[in-house]
């Protein structure tokens, strides 16, 4: 009997085999096509490339599977592996995105209540046509085998799978590494090498994290003059939108009116600002940090101490206040709350908050002589028990859930649902592309409405404190302009859409006189155009008055706007 069951089972590397089969067909429809792009189907050619690249793919998966999948591994492997392939397929393939470390890391970081409005019926639908081959697959009962035997026949296999892959390579071997080289971001298509190789490098970026206190930056800022000597409370609210692309903003000149509200105001409007990234794990650390996307790079970003660090060595009191998926390391040591855990009434439903309750008692967060609410922290370390006092100047963050797809309807009350009929669905497969645009819109017109009702807050305590508002976006948006959705496609092959934000300054006229800002200067600046979040850390610095030698005058957007300066002084000679 035991005989004719060995006789019944397959050879592991058949079930191998057959599996790494459904991967090519789960998971490598995208890749195929998008390699295919441009060449004529009638030529023999192409269907040699073709044949070439589906060749390595399934020695790739092979091999993946085969290092892998041992002993008491053996089914769970192939489980795991098709349904990871199904599901990054199905992302792939509806939202146009690739994965690689960067895209990987925001995910894994995205806020559940955000996560969740990706997930529906298609992907249930495609993680289910991943497991009826699983299931069977794993029925079928691999022939027993002593342990040397086992080894040798396995390293048999993935000698002849190196082979295949070795001859693959060898006769698309042109065509391919033009394709590689002009195109680079097609390697993050290969499902699930994509997965398995985005993961290993996040593990070996984890491990190579900073260990102990964060790299200085700004340990010299003291208060300017007139910071030191404001009479006034002084307060900059720094607005963080979400997804916000500069194409669709009203004010930028857009087609439909998306700013109705902010148009009325006295603003420094900046055409369109270049984001750090395309991704919040990328820009939210990127903005606040003293060298951003120009001389980028992540390791000293997420290593060194940023803008909150500075302001608070100059005495400025500072507090973040989150509607998203956390501040990504930035406010780590700061002041800070949700929207959720404070649950304003009638703002938040479920895991969601409409962004009007970032201004939820925000008087709170505003310093004020004689008793300001904001305290800044003494010393880099930021303990608990660290020595505090009262700050006379505040630094607010809102860091807004904006327009965070999909669900793009989930950002905006009914109120704000003008430009209809708008997408109400989580996969935007599901709606047509103006349906898209107009719930991208609604949102924009909520943020429009956000924003002015803070400045009009402000406003209305002109008497008491002199206050400014930026707003800034972290990153655009794709709304299926070439196939592509949302965003996080990498930086050198991202579309405009997804790193143009808008971007907009807002001061009190208290606050300008004590600055001694000139805002026609400062509007001029920002027609000038060529803004980019690098700017963001060294200007919000001008604005407070903050000297040190962290603050470089050319990434200072008030530098030659302000009273006595040398553009002041050549314009009143003329």
């Amino acid at each position: 009997m035991f005989e004719n069951k060995r006789r019944a089972g397959w050879a592991p590397e058949w079930i191998l085999l057959a599996a790494s089969a459904c991967m090519l067909l789960l998971g490598n429809r995208h890749f195929i096509a998008q390699a295919l792009v441009g060449r004529n189907g009638a030529e023999l050619s192409t269907w040699a490339f073709g044949g070439a690249l589906v060749l390595a793919l399934l020695a790739i998966n092979f091999l993946v599977l085969s290092i892998f999948a041992w002993g008491r591994l053996f089914r769970p492997v192939i489980v795991l592996a098709l349904l990871v392939t199904a599901g990054a397929a199905y992302f792939i393939d509806s939202f146009g995105i690739v994965i690689d470390p960067s895209m990987m890391r925001n995910a894994l970081r995205t806020h559940w209540g955000e996560a969740r409005e990706l997930l529906g019926l298609r992907l249930a639908g495609a993680l289910l046509l991943a497991a009826l081959p699983a299931w069977w697959l794993v029925r079928r009962p691999p022939v027993a085998r002593t342990l040397p035997r086992a080894v040798a026949l396995r390293l048999g296999a993935i000698g002849l799978a190196l082979l295949a892959l070795g001859a693959a390579l060898w006769m698309a071997f042109q065509p391919l590494a033009s394709l590689m080289r002009n195109q680079r971001e097609l390697r993050y298509l290969v499902t699930p090498a994509n997965v398995l190789w985005s993961a290993t490098a996040l593990a070996r970026d984890a491990r190579r994290a900073p260990a102990g206190p964060l790299q200085a930056v700004g340990r010299d800022a003291t208060p300017g003059p007139t910071l030191a000597g404001t009479p006034r409370p002084r307060l900059v609210v720094l607005v963080v939108g979400e997804t916000a692309r500069a194409a669709n903003w009203g004010l930028n000149g857009y087609a439909r009116d998306t700013t109705p509200e902010l148009a009325r105001l006295p603003l420094v409007r900046f055409p369109a600002a270049t984001s750090c990234g395309t991704d919040t794990e990328t820009s939210l650390p990127c903005m606040f940090a003293a060298v951003g996307r120009r001389q980028y790079d992540e390791h000293r970003i997420r290593g060194s101490e940023n803008l909150l660090h500075v302001l608070r060595q100059a005495g400025v009191g500072v507090h973040w206040r989150d509607n998203q998926s956390g501040c990504k390391g930035v406010c780590d040591g700061f002041a800070q709350d949700t929207v959720a855990a404070m649950a304003p009434p009638g703002i938040c439903n479920g895991s969601h908050c409409l962004d009007e309750g970032l201004l939820h008692g925000l008087d709170h967060l505003l310093p004020r002589a004689g008793g300001p609410a904001l305290s800044v922290i003494h010393g880099p370390a930021a303990a608990a028990d660290a020595p505090r006092q009262d700050a006379l100047a505040g630094f607010v963050v809102l860091h807004q859930i904006g327009n965070h797809g999909p669900a793009y309807h989930r950002r905006v009350p009914a109120a704000f649902k003008v430009y209809q009929p708008a997408c109400e669905e989580d996969d935007l497969r599901r709606c047509d592309s103006q349906g898209i645009v107009n719930a991208y819109d609604n949102a924009l017109r909520y943020t429009d409405h956000v924003l002015a009702t803070l400045i009009a807050r402000l406003q209305a305590r002109a008497g008491e404190i002199d206050s400014a508002v930026i707003y800034v976006s972290d990153h655009g948006e794709s709304l299926g302009e070439h196939g592509l959705f949302l965003h996080g496609m990498p930086y050198a092959i991202a579309p405009e859409v997804q790193k143009r934000v808008p971007m907009l300054m807002w001061l009190s006229s208290g606050f300008a006189t004590a600055r001694g800002l000139d805002t026609g200067c400062l509007a001029r600046r920002a027609a000038a155009g060529g803004v980019r979040h690098d700017h963001l850390f060294h200007s919000v610095l001008g604005l407070f008055d903050v000297r040190t030698e962290a603050r470089e005058s050319d990434w200072d957007l008030t530098h030659g706007c302000t009273r006595g300066s040398t553009t002041q002084l050549a314009r009143a000679a003329g």
